[in-house]
């Protein structure tokens, strides 16, 4: 045999092996999938709920018109920071002013009448002592004339005059007692009118107030809507006063944010939270839960469930206000805010990507074809995971973990949820090699396959696994 066939004939062998070994190789890899791996460890986790609102003053007041009238005086412009009690505004006040000085000119007349019915009061009861000593002089008198006209001492015209004079001061004490008492009327008359035109006066005086605005606190004008010379008006029913001003305590600022229906019942006054403000990208300031709404407010609408005569299925929000614990000087209210509330933290707790969680009915946890041991492994913690009740329709929720190269579904039971990790709290340990991804692997993943760990950059969802 010649060369040249010799070395056709090794040619055609080493081919001929290169194939038979590349056919090998190919059904070997061929039942393999690629995934991507994390390890089940220990971190500290904290859960989170986010919230948006604005920057609002824990105390503020809208200072609105009491009366009709034209404002005269504006003493503060809308920045300035105000005292209490310093003077704010002033409407025009010639009326109110007149009427308290009518008032306080009846009131002094009523003084004077009061005092001249107490005077004669006091005249009234001197001419009732002086009624009621004639009346004792003269009923002496009568009582002297009976025994002397018995004893025919005195003349019958004496006896009948001295009887006319004490029936004479007797009706004179009735008639004193008579003028006593319209005396006393008369006085309390004097003390009614008096009350009554103190009442007034304080009306008045009331009225004459409500044209000058001072502010009740401390604090800083944050909204200043009116300018001087404007007519301002009281509010009636179903129709708002003018506002003239608001003041707003920034001794206290807190953030008022909305929290989502779902996730409300985590939430709790005293629980720590981060907000930041859109207008200060990069700083984040600590607050504190300081109140917890209990109506429900309809998100579309922002009315509150409460006010709703129908029942509505929309998406809901509840009020939550945190305080901001070191606000800073140039903080400003209506600002937009997010507020990140912690509602639950674990420290050196066991956890794993919450990517890698995933969810299978008893019948998907049967194993590939010929991998008995995947099922015997899985089948246990299935059933104790549902409560032994082995029901096709109930789910179970877990995870895969790599056990000598094939995947293994293992039911898990966890705990709080941070950003990007969740808390086990059974079925791991830690250093259990977890399957992570892809999404598209985990969704139709089944237990027993044999799979290959690729931890590089993971590749787009349609390209093929």
């Amino acid at each position: 045999m010649s060369t040249g066939k010799k070395i056709g004939i090794g040619v055609g062998v080493a081919v001929l092996l290169a194939a038979i070994v590349g056919f090998t190789v190919h059904q070997s890899h061929k039942n393999v999938v690629t995934v991507q791996t994390g390890k089940a460890q220990r971190l500290d986790l904290a859960s989170i709920v986010s919230a948006s609102g604005e920057i609002k003053p824990k105390v503020y007041v809208n200072v609105g018109a009491n009366a009709f009238g034209k404002i005269t005086k504006l003493y503060v412009k809308e920045g300035d920071r105000v005292k209490k009690g310093q003077l704010l505004a002033q409407l025009e006040n010639v009326q109110p002013a007149e009427d308290l000085n009518a008032t306080q000119a009846s009131l002094g007349a009523a003084q004077t009448d009061a005092v001249a019915a107490e005077a004669g009061l006091n005249t009234a009861l001197a001419d009732l002592n002086r009624a009621k000593s004639d009346a004792e002089k003269a009923q002496l008198d009568w009582t002297r004339t009976q025994g002397l006209y018995k004893a025919a001492l005195i003349a019958k015209s004496d006896y009948d005059a001295q009887r006319a004079a004490w029936q004479a001061a007797d009706s004179g004490v009735a008639q004193a007692q008579a003028k006593v008492a319209q005396a006393k009327a008369q006085n309390d008359s004097a003390d009614r009118h008096i009350t009554q035109n103190q009442a007034n006066l304080r009306h008045a005086a009331d009225v004459l107030g409500k044209t000058t605005y001072q502010a009740p606190f401390d604090g800083i004008i944050t909204n200043l809507p009116v300018r001087e010379g404007e007519t301002v008006v009281i509010g009636i029913q179903n129709s708002p006063g003018s506002t003239l001003m608001t003041i707003a305590d920034m001794s206290v600022i807190t953030a008022e944010v909305e929290v989502d229906e779902t996730d409300i019942v985590n939430v709790q006054t005293g629980q720590p939270a981060e907000v930041t403000v859109d207008a200060m990208p990069k700083d984040t300031f600590r607050a504190v839960v300081s109140e917890i709404g209990d109506n429900a407010i309809v998100r579309s609408t922002g009315v509150s469930t409460s006010q709703q005569t129908t029942a509505s299925q929309e998406a809901k929000d509840f009020k939550v206000v945190v305080t901001l614990l070191n606000p800073p000087p140039e903080i400003r209210p209506g600002l937009s805010a997010t507020a990140k509330i912690t509602t639950a933290s674990r420290s050196h707790t066991l956890s794993i990507p919450i990517q890698a969680l995933t969810v299978r009915k008893p019948a998907d946890l049967k194993p590939e074809a010929g991998e008995k041991g995947a099922v015997q492994a899985a089948a246990p913690q299935s059933e104790a995971s549902n409560g032994g009740s082995g029901s096709d329709k109930d789910e179970i929720q877990g995870v895969f973990v790599v056990r000598d190269q094939k995947a293994e579904f293992v039911p898990v039971d966890t705990g709080i949820a941070g950003t990007t990790d969740i808390e086990v709290l059974k079925g791991l340990k830690e250093g259990d090699e977890i399957i992570t991804g892809s999404y598209k692997v985990l969704r139709t993943l089944r237990p027993g396959v044999r799979v290959k760990i690729d931890n590089s950059a993971p590749k787009n969802e349609g390209d093929s696994s």
